[in-house]
Order: structure tokens, then sequence, then C-alpha cells
């Protein structure tokens, strides 16, 4: 059987805790989950055992998997431990220090100590070259080539495995980059080399220096990465394409994620968002608040009309974990998403002035939560839920891994009950509300600055952890339902099956709308779609099929910041600025709530997103694979809901066995192998045609 006729699809996410895993039977939809401890030493390790687990459970032969779609947190997880390769940087003479000098605003006006990022390349690694480009593009000084190979001879003399070429105004002309790659392959053939007008080809300094040089960063370990993956799917039999999910949410071919993998950096919350899209669809809702609780941190996207919003404007490796303009700056696209949290393997602690603080520490899968029973000893979130009766210590992954009631104990007993003064389960419930409390506000916050009222949407839990707080996390924002599908704690690994083939391209043009060259225009957009065309085609898609869409970042004159809005093809054919000012005005105008009429328009890059088909998924047809005989009832486990007066005997429910049209009253718990719903008292579940569980929330007052 040739691969491209193989019936089965695998998604796999590598989490910071665990590794999930879904297989696609196409045949007839039917989908089948796995869950396997993640290995931080050598991330593939997990994916392998992950990947054999599932076939062999499942009684399906390698040559039946058609392909691999993998989305991993390596990239931001190099960038924020520093585990990228030694870099260098190669800019425009009296430039080197745009890293340090960023912006030079400031994150926390207040904070006489305030604390930056430290920049990848140290100081005696950035190094300038005279040259120079106008900001038209045009030549005001040409490259010093004698300047540029002693640069290269002195970055390869100092070590350095990687080089980031940035110079200014090159994303107008990319010529003096491309002859300095051409040296540095000359004076140091084994360096790689990434040039910033290939990165980011647009305005913004800073940001395209800082993501050329997290790209040239992380590159050479994503490359080695992915030989260790492509090299271990092989010897399990599996020859068919490995794809990778983007930040966007497109998926793209090994070989084109190899060249960029900063576009990697959100790749597995991408893939949540995704799925959730789908999931929102089949209980019909279109407005949704995606809510991913994982192993380590939780994040929530606002969903319009099924489409999640997204954006060119990303941070990694924040000083500060929740405050903008902390972190290292990526012009990449992303979809928009916020952290608001932690995880469940985030580890909870008393500060000094006697509160319950919770992160950004985690335990991660190694040693983990102290009820794992592999060496952790401090008190996490998971620790907390399992002594209030809300996680089950025999059910646990299915059974598949006990918990420790005692170990959990002990760890909160000693960090957080004994310092207050209270009780294990006062700690424990105060570790759980602290966390739900944050993540409702941080979510709030967030709808308001994209001028959205939180309680218009439907949230929509996934992540190991989201089920279990997503009911009291949604009552505090005042939500009136939750969409709980069924394989929530791997939905990410699920999204990667819903994503559709895509790339996109950017290039950055300055220039006033008035005087905007459609010509010119044409020719442009007309080169990022053969690009993009050609490399769907790579990826088994047909270049027809490939639907094309263009964006156009525009702003008022005078303006520092753009705004992004989809732009007809007919009207530029027919070199209409009318529609195209009209465009930017109607995103303008849902942002902001005003426009400028008599402000001259001005026009600062261009974007082409080819994208493939998007996979066509029945949920109704996967939940036959999803649905079992016999009684739905597993029994009762102690839960406690102080509304209720504190501990109540919650009825147990297997997710498995819930039946289309069976309903479900709070205090419950709805159990799956990859997590459990938490049904708290005046809370109703209905299982729908898909197996979603649509859950009507009391008032927050009513909840109290």
């Amino acid at each position: 059987m040739s691969a491209a006729a193989a019936p089965y699809r695998i998604g796999v996410d590598i989490g910071g805790t665990f590794t999930d895993l879904v297989m696609l039977d196409s045949r007839d939809g039917r989908l089948f989950n796995g869950k396997v401890l993640t290995t931080p030493h050598a991330p593939e390790e997990a994916v392998l055992r992950g990947v054999r687990e599932m076939l062999d459970r499942h009684g399906v032969a390698a040559r039946e998997v058609r392909h691999v779609i993998h989305g991993t947190t390596l990239v931001a997880n190099a960038l924020i431990e520093r585990r990228g390769v030694p870099t260098g940087l190669i800019t425009t003479r009296g430039f080197r220090d745009v890293l340090e000098i960023g912006t030079e605003l400031r994150h926390d006006t207040y904070d006489l100590f305030m604390q930056v990022p430290e920049p990848l390349v140290p100081r005696r690694l950035r190094l300038g070259v005279p040259e120079r480009l106008m900001p038209d593009g045009s030549e005001l000084e040409p490259l010093d080539e004698d300047a540029a190979r002693e640069a290269a001879r002195t970055l390869a003399a100092a070590g350095v495995k990687a080089v980031a070429v940035s110079f200014l105004h090159s994303f107008r002309n990319p010529a003096h980059e491309r002859r300095m790659r051409e040296i540095l392959a000359e004076e140091a053939p084994g360096l790689v080399v990434c040039l910033s007008s290939e990165v980011v080809p647009e305005i913004g300094e800073y940001e395209r220096t800082s993501t050329a040089v997290c790209n040239a960063y992380v590159l050479p370990v994503f490359d080695r990465y992915l030989r260790r993956l492509g090299d271990g799917l092989r010897s399990l039999g599996l020859t068919g394409p490995l794809y990778l999910m983007l930040s966007d949410g497109g998926t793209v071919h090994e070989e084109t994620a190899a060249r960029h993998p900063i576009r990697l950096v959100q790749s597995g919350p991408a893939g949540g968002v995704q799925a959730t899209s789908v999931y929102g669809a089949a209980a019909g809702a279109a407005d949704i608040l995606c809510f991913d609780m994982g192993g380590t941190t939780a994040k929530a996207a606002l969903i319009d009309a099924g489409e999640p919003q997204r954006s060119t404007d990303f941070e990694v490796a924040r000083v500060d974990r929740f405050r903008k303009g902390s972190g290292l700056p990526l012009k990449v696209p992303v979809i928009d998403m916020i952290e608001i949290g932690a995880g469940g393997g985030s580890i909870a602690h008393v500060d000094r002035l006697g509160l319950i603080r919770v992160g950004p520490e985690s335990s991660g899968s190694d040693p983990g939560p102290a009820c794992y029973g592999l060496g952790g000893t401090l008190p996490t979130v998971t620790d907390a839920d399992l002594v209030l009766g809300y996680l089950g210590a025999e059910s646990f992954l299915g059974g598949d891994m006990r918990l420790d009631l005692a170990a959990a104990e002990a760890a909160i007993a000693r960090h957080v009950a004994e310092p207050l003064g209270v009780s294990v389960v006062e700690a424990a419930w105060g570790i759980h509300e602290t966390v739900n409390g944050n993540m409702a506000q941080a979510a709030a916050i967030h709808a308001l600055e994209k001028a959205r009222r939180i309680d218009a949407y439907t949230m929509v839990p996934i992540g190991g952890a989201g089920p279990v707080h997503a009911c009291h996390v949604a009552i505090k924002l005042g939500l009136p339902r939750v969409v709980v599908p069924t394989g929530a704690g791997v939905a990410s690994a699920f999204g990667f099956l819903a994503a559709p083939i895509s790339f996109a391209f950017v290039q950055g043009w300055v220039a006033p709308l008035e005087a905007l060259d459609f010509g010119r225009l044409r020719d442009l957009l007309g080169g990022m779609e053969a690009e993009g065309r050609r490399m769907v085609a790579q990826a088994g898609v047909e270049a027809a099929a490939a639907p094309v869409r263009i964006r156009g970042a525009m702003r008022y004159a005078g303006q520092g910041y753009q705004v992004e809005a989809d732009i007809p093809a007919e009207a530029i054919a027919r070199n209409d600025r009318t529609t195209l000012r009209a465009a930017f005005e109607a995103e303008y105008a849902r942002q902001y709530g005003r426009t400028e009429p008599s402000v001259p328009v001005e026009c600062v890059s261009w974007r082409v997103i080819v994208a493939g088909p998007r996979p066509k998924l029945d949920l109704n047809a996967a939940s036959v694979g999803a649905a079992e005989q016999g009684a739905a009832r597993k029994g009762t486990r102690r839960a406690w809901f102080p509304a209720a007066g504190g501990f109540v005997e919650a009825v147990v429910l297997d997710r498995y066995r819930l039946r289309p049209g069976d309903a479900v009253e709070g205090p419950a718990l709805v159990e799956e192998r990859e997590c459990t719903l938490v049904l708290p008292p005046g809370t109703r579940a209905t299982c729908d045609a898909a197996l979603n569980l649509v859950v009507d929330l009391p008032r927050a007052a009513d909840a109290a």
C-alpha cells in the first residue's frame, strides 16, 4: 500500500508534561486517542513511543499510516531555556546594539529595577559592517566586502554555529544581505545563515532583527530534532511525509518548516484553537472562548464567527510572564492568544505576604507533580485537584497511571497548609480558586482589550486540565454555557488533523495609498502566490485547488502602527484605491471605534496566504468510535464543593458510555482517559449528537 492511499492519519502534540496523539481513520471518521509522558531530554522519544503504542493498541500496520502531522514546544522552549546554538549577528555599521536598545519603551514604567530579556547574541558577537540602503531600497553606501569577510572570519573563529544577517532597510532591497550570505559561505562554509529579508521582510528594524536572530538561534537545534524524529518514524515503518503545524494554524511539509522554525513557536496552542473551531461548529456555537489548560500553562483565544483572531506580533521568553513588552519580539503570523494562567503541573507556594501563588515554575513531566510518584515533592494544581476529589487516583489516564493521594496531601501540607495555618483541603481549595480567579480575570481583560464582551462567548475547554477547571472559570466570567468535546485532553493533536496545508508570505512596502503603483503590486503579489502554490503542491495539494487570500497592512499617515485587512483581488486588478481604503477603515473602525476620513492612508506591507482545502472531519462519525456499551454510572466519589457545604458524594460517569440525549446534573465527575469534566452543583450537561457535553451554567451569584 502506498503512503498516499493509506487510510490513517496521526497528529502528535508535544506539551510540557504530556505528549498527545490522535489517529484518524479516514474511511469512517473514527478517532483514537493516546497520551504519554513527555521526554524533555529527547522529545522525539515520547513521540515514537506514543506512535508505537497507538499502532499496537489498535492493530494498525505502519504501512497503513498516510502521514504524521506534528506540533511542538521545542522552538519556544529552546528560546525560553536558552538552549540554542552560539549565534552571531552581522548588521549595518552603527546598529549592532539594536537588540539591547529595542524600542526604548518600558514594560513597567514605575519599576526602578525593571528587567529586560538578555539578548541571545552577546555584544562581542554582534558585528557591524559598512553598507547602507535608503528607505526606498536604493543604495547609499555599497557593502564593504573586505569588512564583510573580516566579520565572517571573526565569527567563525569565535565558534558560532549560526549567523543572522540584518541590514538596515533590507526588506526593500535584499541585495546586500544576499551578498553577505555568499561571503559567509566562502569564508565560513559550515555556518547556518538566516537573512532578515527572507525570515521577515517587513518594516521594523528591531523586530525584524530579533526575529532573524531567534530563527538562527534555534534552526540547528530544530533541524537535528527533525532528523532524529524522521529517522525514528521511518524505523517504525512509517514512510509517509511528516508535516508540521505553524503558529498561524496552517500546516507545511517538514522541508518548509526546517527553513523557518521560528514560525512554529506557537504550533501546539494553534492546533488547539483549530480543534476548538471544529468542536464549536459541531455544537452550533460560532463565537467561542477557547480555554486551553495543559500541564504547564493555560491560554485563551477568541474565535469570532468560526474564525480565530490572528496577529503578526508575538513575544517569547518574557521576563515578566504576563506583561507585554518584557520578552523577545517576533514578527511572525500567529493565532492571537494570551497566556492567562498556570497549568496542572504549575507549582504552588505561599509568598512573603502570606498569599497563595501558583506558577510560573512548573514540575513538568520530570519529576512531575507529587502525586505522580516520580520524585516530585512540591505541591501543584494537579495535586490540589486530586485532594479535592476532582481527579480519581485509580482512574487517571484510564487507570494506566495511579496517583498517590498521600504524597499530594503531604506536599500541600508542608508548603501551603502549614505556613497558612489551614487544613490540607482548605489549602487545596485555595490553590484551585487562585488559579481559577487568575484565569477568569485575565480572560476578561483580554476580551476587553479586543473590544469584546466575554459573556457573549461559549467556552470550549481543551487540554488535560481544561475540563477540570472550565465550569468554575466560566461561572466567574458569567458565561451562559460550556461545550466540552470528547478527547478534550488531546485536542491540539486533533487540531493538527483539522488544519489545512497553508503558508503565508509577506513583503514590506511603505507607500502612500494615493501613489501606490498597482502594476508593481500585482507583480509582487503574483510572485508570492506562485511560491505559495509551489509549496502547497509539494505537500500534495493541487495548486489549482489552493485558494489565495490577500491582506494589506495599512495605517493613517503619521501613525507608528498598522492594522491588517482583507483585500479583494479584483480591487487590485482594477486599481481601485477606494475599495482598499474602505477595507482598511472598516477594520480600523472595528478595532478602535472610529475613522479619520480626512487623513491620508499609507500602505505598509502585503501578505499572501495560500491554503489547501480544510480536511473534512465528521465528529458525528468520530463519535461512533468513542461510544461504548453499558451503563455510564461508575459510582460516586467525595468531591469538594463549598457551595454545597464541603465534601459531597458526586456521581462518577464514564464519558465513553454517554449517548446523545443523556443528561447529567451536577455535582458530577465525568471521566475519560485524557481528562475529567467537573460539574459543580447547579450545572446541567446534555450530550449532543457529536457526543459534546453542553453544560448550562448557573449565574455566579447563584453558584456562590
